[in-house]
């Protein structure tokens, strides 16, 4: 026998029968906002006649005709009213629109989960706000943590967002140890993983715990809009900052992004950097990202102590006047440059007593870019020769008058090996990478008031400019662009601000890409 065959419809229409059940969907949810007041009068009206049939059945039997008298009586009057009828109406469709409304609560307070999480939280800075002494204790164990937590806001996943606390007068907010434990014990409580801005008002005995967005990393080189004697460290949090920049990411795609902007000069308080980091954390990176922008106005002069050959891609280029990586080398640039700066300063001086402005060559910006000193005062000590580092005495004492900065690049296990004079004169610092609170005082001259981030990349740390605040910092990626392990698009990012060769015969290095 032979088998029948599927309807069309069951073979060739399931393609059509879910189209017609989407518009059928659609089709319903429009009828349904369209008719939504006359649903919810119907609603109304029904609750009201189920509140009408409940009150009747309620009623005694021989109070029944009483009330069948009384609502004759009412109606009777309504109807020889002027427009009775009519306002009859209106106020039953009203009391039936309200009566039908949606009655869903809305809830306006923590879950459960959220109340246990701040319920343990403030069980757990119970030893940390309260003494034995206190008669009104604002944290006790078992007390009342609604008091303690002015506001609060959680994430998707039911941890805190924000968090404003009040602690007691007595809680000694004024030392460092006492706000570091309760820090301590809030980013632990409040989930790791994240960053946390704590914002101490003494004034009023809060406490303002805030989850920071990660700073950007997909920003690589590239020409800011800046002024002539401002320098681009990296980029920080919005509201550190007053100032945004214009940057194209890695997507092509262009955005506004706060910067830390250093500025030097005659005007500058803090003409010289000193940057801190662990290897690999990005110190070389934001020595070549100073370099690039330095060159737009000035000329640069860079000697390498560790000799790995990083800042080869600057040699032979307009406004690099020297690379230097040997002893020898480094001892006679840091000697010129020391000498430069004393005839800018005698040039700039006789100017001004002849009532004459100061001359070009002593006006145009000089950069002494100085990687890893403590390997080059190993070398020295190592050869007899006194320690290079005791030539830029002159450049960081008088280098605002003439015109020279100095930037100074050094790890955290040799920063014993840097001179008094570079600790004095480079009020700018930078700590980049993985470092103890100890570590960041010793650089940056005081504590972060953020965690340090779970995992560091390259170029991540904290800023401080003179006596200001502490900034997060994320320095622009400016790789070696001769490294093999850098990226075709960080590559050319990099060789494209890079000024014309100078020497003409000297040969483009050649870089295999990637891919």
């Amino acid at each position: 026998m032979a088998r029948r065959p599927l309807p069309r419809i069951l073979t060739s229409g399931t393609a059509s029968l879910a189209r017609s059940r989407e518009l059928a969907r659609t089709a319903a949810d429009s009828a349904t906002d369209v008719l939504h007041p006359l649903i919810t009068i119907t609603r109304g009206l029904r609750r009201l006649a189920a509140a009408g049939r409940r009150k009747w059945t309620e009623t005694p039997k021989d109070r029944r005709g009483p009330l069948l008298f009384l609502v004759a009586s009412v109606i009777l009057v309504v109807a020889l009213i002027p427009y009775g009828p009519l306002l009859a109406l209106i106020t039953l469709m009203a009391t039936a629109a309200w009566q039908g409304r949606d009655r869903t609560p809305v809830r306006t307070g923590p879950d459960e989960a959220q109340v246990e999480r701040l319920r343990s939280l403030y069980e757990a800075l119970v030893p940390y706000f309260s003494v034995a002494e206190d008669p009104s204790p604002l944290y006790a164990h078992g007390g009342e943590w609604e008091k303690a937590f002015g506001s609060y806001d959680f994430d998707d996943d039911n941890r805190i967002n924000r968090l404003v606390l009040r602690y007691p007068a007595y809680f000694t907010d004024g030392e460092a140890d006492a706000r570091a434990r309760i820090e301590h014990l809030l980013h632990a409580k409040s989930g790791r993983g994240r960053e946390y801005h704590f914002g101490w008002d003494e004034e009023g005995n809060q406490l303002t715990l805030t989850v920071l967005d990660p700073l950007p990393t997909d920003v690589a080189a590239q020409r800011f809009v800046t002024s002539p004697g401002e320098t681009v460290l990296g980029f920080t949090d919005g509201t550190s900052v007053q100032r945004t920049l214009p940057v194209t990411d890695a997507a092509d795609g262009q955005r506004d992004v706060p910067p830390v902007v250093w500025r030097t000069g005659i005007r500058s308080t803090e003409p010289h950097l000193l940057a801190v980091g662990q290897p690999g954390s990005g110190t070389t990176s934001l020595l070549r990202s100073i370099a690039v922008q330095a060159l737009l106005h000035g000329d640069v002069v860079i000697v390498e102590g560790s000799g790995t050959g990083e800042y080869a891609c600057l040699v032979g280029r307009d406004g690099v006047l020297a690379v230097e990586c040997g002893l020898a080398g480094a001892l006679a640039t840091l000697e010129w440059a020391a000498n430069e700066t004393e005839r800018r300063l005698i040039a700039a001086n006789r100017a001004r007593q002849a009532g004459h402005p100061t001359p070009e060559d002593s006006k145009r910006p000089l950069w002494i870019l100085l990687d890893r000193p403590g390997a080059l005062g190993h070398l020295a000590a190592a050869d007899g020769v006194g320690d290079p580092q005791t030539l830029l005495q002159v450049p960081l004492r008088h280098g605002r008058a003439a015109a020279v900065t100095v930037v100074v690049a050094e790890q955290f296990d040799s920063l014993d090996a840097l001179i008094d004079p570079v600790w004095q004169h480079t009020r700018a610092r930078v700590a980049l990478g993985p470092a103890t609170p100890a570590q960041l005082t010793e650089v940056l001259g005081a504590e972060p008031g953020t965690t340090p981030t779970p995992d560091v990349p390259p170029g991540r740390g904290y800023a401080r400019l003179g006596s200001g605040p502490v900034h997060r910092l994320q320095v622009p990626a400016t790789p070696d662009p001769y490294d093999d392990a850098t990226s075709e698009a960080h590559r050319r990012a990099v060789l494209e601000l890079l000024p014309e060769r100078s020497t003409a015969n000297e040969p483009e290095p050649v870089v295999v890409a990637e891919g």
